[in-house]
């Protein structure tokens, strides 16, 4: 079974970013710094010539995987509790409010 290779202009168009974007995506991937979406991304892809020098080419579902962690999903918010106010605030010993005469 054979897997299909992108090329780097082909992977970044699939992603919807430059290559560019891609490129510093792969860069930071290699140190272990990309982050996706609040999650640590590791990218896999291929580069050839003897130090490492070539063409880069990423595997078809390494894309789809990083597609998928992009996508954004909706989440519904936890219902929240109204503030409780509290009767007496801690150090104020006099009545709250307007001041009373005039």
């Amino acid at each position: 079974m054979s897997e299909e290779f992108l090329t780097t202009r082909e992977a970044a168009r699939r992603l919807a970013i430059s290559a560019a974007t891609l490129y510093d995506w792969l860069g930071r991937s290699d140190h272990g710094l990309l982050i996706v979406r609040g999650q640590l991304v590791r990218i896999d892809y291929l580069q050839s010539g003897p130090k490492g020098q070539g063409c880069i080419r990423i595997p078809a579902r390494e894309v789809e995987r990083l597609k998928d962690l992009m996508r954004v999903r909706p989440r519904h918010a936890a219902p929240r509790q109204p503030p409780v106010r509290p009767a007496a605030y801690p150090g104020i010993h006099v009545p709250l409010g307007r001041p009373a005469g005039g």
